[in-house]
C-alpha cells in the first residue's frame, strides 16, 4: 500500500511528518492493506495560520480499493494528529462498510 501525503503551503511536509503520516495510514489500515493500492492524505489548514478556530485543520484521505470506485473521507478537528486520527477512523468504518456491501452481493 502506497500512501502520498499532500499538505497546502501552510503546512511544512517535513521528512519526519511524512514518516508519522505514513506509520499512522499504515497501522489504521493494516488489516486492509492487501486490499488497498493507494491512499492519499491531504492535510491543510483551513485558516491559513492567521487565527485559530477549534477545528481548523483538515484530513482528507481517499482510499484506492481494488474493485471500487475510490473512497474518499475528511475530518476536521483542532489539531493535524486529531485530523488525521479521526479520518482514518472514519476511513476504516467506510471500508468496513463497503467491503461488507460488496460480500452480500
Amino acid at each position: 500500500m502506497q500512501v502520498q501525503i499532500h499538505t497546502d503551503h501552510h503546512i511544512e511536509g517535513t521528512e519526519a511528518m511524512g514518516k508519522w503520516v505514513s506509520s499512522a495510514v499504515a497501522d489504521a489500515l493494516d488489516r486492509f492493506s492487501g486490499q488497498i493500492s493507494r491512499v492519499e492524505v491531504h492535510l491543510s489548514d483551513e485558516n491559513g495560520g492567521k487565527k485559530t478556530s477549534p477545528e481548523n485543520k483538515q484530513c482528507s484521505l481517499e482510499a484506492r480499493l481494488e474493485g471500487h470506485q475510490p473512497l474518499v473521507v475528511k475530518h476536521h478537528a483542532a489539531t493535524l494528529n486529531q485530523a488525521l486520527d479521526g479520518a482514518a477512523d472514519k476511513l476504516v468504518r467506510l471500508i468496513e462498510k463497503t467491503l461488507s456491501r460488496t460480500a452480500h452481493v
